[in-house]
């Protein structure tokens, strides 16, 4: 009689690591509120007022219940809007704690959470996420307060991904470099031509295919001149408890607009990372319409800081490779 030996791997999932962070050093939103106001002491309020006359309760990986929940979320269903947290007592809204201006966005990417940094009394909180292909991400979460003991790893989210712009504008076309090494161009030049001819996508032997492959003429050795501006990046931001706080260049591929209580939006779906063989990092970006938004077209490429948000659902974890 033969026997067999079956191994498997046993990954438990426990909550992800919490690093707290101090009343004192957590950022308020009035930054935030500023992307959108002025006159912060006078239209917040207005608008937080308004709000409850839309007011939904955002479903994140479990609903919400008021009777023995001690924080409710409340959100809107509006693309551009308001989220506000208030504590709860036997089932009844007490005080409120927070409020801050969140973007819904319909593009995201699978995530693990690494760790979590989060001021706990305002469920202010930042989620450091690691991508299938490696890249670190840090964004703001809309739905802590709702999901706050929900999470676990290494468990894989699919994440949905927005931002509010502080600033953002076409990219700098006049940088560029110049690259001579012959190796490097070889690379390049061999890469562009074989995806080319096998319908833009990147065959399973490339790497094979690269090192077989030989110009057609000299010319395709010349130097290359690469346009930096043509480039996606995104980097987060390098101060604690601010790492939501990013730049990044990118390449619009949707431009539309919607409205953010009396204010005018643009909203401009960019592309800020993209790796052979790795999900593109597509961030639905909210800017106030003015004539630097109303120039900036579909496939232009752009530059921005932005305040990164992310919001994970339940709805949409079947999307999850």
């Amino acid at each position: 009689m033969s026997t067999q030996t079956f191994k498997f791997h046993y990954s438990p999932e426990t909550t992800p690591v919490k690093i707290d962070l101090p009343c004192d050093v957590n950022a308020s939103h009035g930054d935030h509120w500023a992307i959108l106001t002025d006159d912060i002491a006078g239209d917040v309020p207005t608008w937080l007022q308004s709000m409850l006359d839309k007011a939904t309760l955002p479903h994140g990986l479990s609903r919400q219940n008021s009777e023995n929940n001690s924080k409710l979320l409340l959100g809107m269903n509006d693309t551009c809007h308001i989220k506000q947290i208030l504590t709860m007592s036997e089932g009844k809204p007490q005080a409120f704690i927070n409020a801050f201006p969140a973007v819904h966005s319909p593009y995201g990417m699978t995530c693990q959470i690494d760790r979590i940094i989060r001021c706990d009394s305002t469920s202010d909180a930042i989620l450091c996420l690691s991508t299938p292909d490696g890249a670190t991400v840090y964004a703001f979460d809309q739905l802590y307060a709702a999901n706050r003991t929900d999470y676990r790893t290494p468990k894989k989210y699919y994440v949905n991904f927005s931002a509010w712009a502080y600033h953002i504008e076409p990219s700098n076309q006049d940088e560029t470099i110049l690259v001579e090494d012959q190796e490097a161009i070889r690379h390049h030049r061999a890469f562009n031509d074989i995806v080319a001819k096998n319908n833009g996508k990147i065959p399973d032997d490339i790497d094979e295919k690269i090192r077989a492959w030989q110009p057609e003429d000299s010319g395709e050795l010349a130097p290359v001149e690469i346009n930096l501006g043509h480039m996606c990046a995104y980097l987060y931001g390098e101060t604690f408890g601010q790492e939501d706080e990013a730049w990044c260049q990118g390449q619009v591929l949707g431009k539309s607009h919607t409205q953010f209580f009396d204010k005018d939006i643009t909203l401009f779906d960019v592309v800020i990372l993209r790796e052979p063989d790795a999900d593109p990092f597509v961030v639905r970006i909210a800017a106030v319409s003015n004539d630097t938004t109303d120039g900036i077209q579909v496939h232009d490429y752009i530059q921005a800081n932005i305040w990164l948000q992310c919001a994970i659902y339940a709805d949409n974890q079947k999307q999850v490779k």
